[in-house]
């Protein structure tokens, strides 16, 4: 698995979700609990997660969407 986004912005994350539920690429939303931790001040982001396989779709799918990704972190592998 490997992390396509980091952000703290609910209707972001419900969106990416959509998008690649829709696209059939397996992904895991993880942090979605830390909020109760810190007091739900939305300050820590959650992480999308997408497996190695449909990691490459998952990229086209928000990127045709205008979704703004930062560069891959792992392409020199």
């Amino acid at each position: 698995m490997r992390e396509i986004i980091r952000t703290n912005d609910p209707v972001l994350i419900s969106v990416i979700q959509h998008l690649l539920k829709q696209a059939d690429v397996y992904h895991m939303v993880l942090d979605t609990n830390m909020s109760i931790m810190e007091g739900s001040l939305g300050i820590l982001p959650c992480r999308i997660l997408v497996e190695d396989d449909g990691w490459e779709e998952a990229r086209q799918t928000l990127t045709d969407a205008d979704i703004e990704l930062e560069p891959d972190k792992y392409e020199s592998r």
